[in-house]
């Protein structure tokens, strides 16, 4: 039998940057997963043995790639992928699934994409320093969600680290410019006045920008308009509220930003799925 290890991160309330699931396997000849298609970016880093990765890259095409030890690869959000461990020497390997507004930029910086999947580090302390990370993650599942989301920060930093391209000291120049100042400053804002009936023409505004630029340079930074932003932000503090209160819903919707209780439930349902009611009954038993 396969040697498993899986474990799934119990808080969802990290914006940022969120961990999902994380886990080791040393996996028997010829063993397979999918196809299937992750919600969420899925990285797994070869600790030792082989097998083959069979992923859509981005014009929705199959492509083969061997993966050997101390190389890794990473799936994006819906792309479809089937990986089989090697007949004769399987791998054993660790992951980590992972998400937030902060992955689309360093995903960029590390080179990595849909059509090109496969983490080949040099030199070689890199490698095991993200290794390193990967492991203290799996291994530390009793940690406080702070002290592993700490450590899946230093992962994503050296998993972008050894592929940044000759210009990257032009593209952080580029990044650092005013508008991204800017940005810092909105985010700020929301994260002050969110339980606030603040609007994207106020946060722009309050920043010194017009909507239209505002909007685009939002989008460039996170992949997200700032009127999904700032929903997904509520959202997040609600179910904050819901897990960690018994406060009723009429309150929580108050104190996220809505005056109106059945614009926060149809809001709340088209994010999670369910109704903030059944959301509580469902994770909170002790509510």
């Amino acid at each position: 039998m396969n040697k498993y290890n899986f474990k799934v991160f119990p808080q969802k309330n990290f914006i940022d940057l969120g961990l999902l699931q994380f886990g080791r396997e040393r996996c028997n000849p010829a063993y397979s997963f999918g196809p299937a298609a992750r919600n969420h970016y899925l990285f797994h880093y070869v600790i030792s043995g082989k097998g083959t990765l069979h992923a859509h890259n981005s014009q929705g095409k199959s492509i083969s790639y061997k993966v050997n030890a101390n190389e890794g690869f990473l799936l994006f959000p819906n792309q479809i992928s089937l990986y089989i461990a090697d007949n004769e020497n399987p791998w054993d390997y660790v992951w980590v699934e992972f998400d937030g507004l902060q992955v689309k930029s360093a995903i960029e910086q590390s080179g990595l994409s849909e059509d090109n999947p496969i983490y080949r580090a040099s030199p070689a302390e890199t490698r095991h320093s993200l290794l390193d990370e990967m492991l203290y993650i799996v291994n530390n599942e009793d940690a406080s969600p702070l002290q592993l989301i700490g450590h899946l920060y230093l992962f994503l930093d050296f998993l972008s680290h050894p592929i940044v391209p000759k210009n990257a000291a032009q593209k952080i120049d580029r990044k650092n410019d005013s508008g991204s100042f800017y940005i810092s400053e909105a985010i700020r804002y929301i994260e002050l006045n969110y339980q606030n009936d603040i609007s994207v023409e106020e946060i722009a505004a309050k920043c010194g920008l017009t909507r239209s630029y505002f909007g685009k340079k939002f989008k460039e930074e996170f992949g997200k308009t700032p009127q999904e932003f700032l929903l997904q932000f509520r959202m997040s503090k609600a179910t904050e509220l819901l897990k960690e209160t018994k406060l009723p819903i009429g309150e929580i919707s108050s104190a996220v930003g809505y005056n109106d209780q059945l614009h926060f439930s149809r809001a709340f349902k088209n994010i999670y799925g369910v109704s903030p009611r059944s959301w509580r009954e469902k994770y909170c038993h002790n509510s």
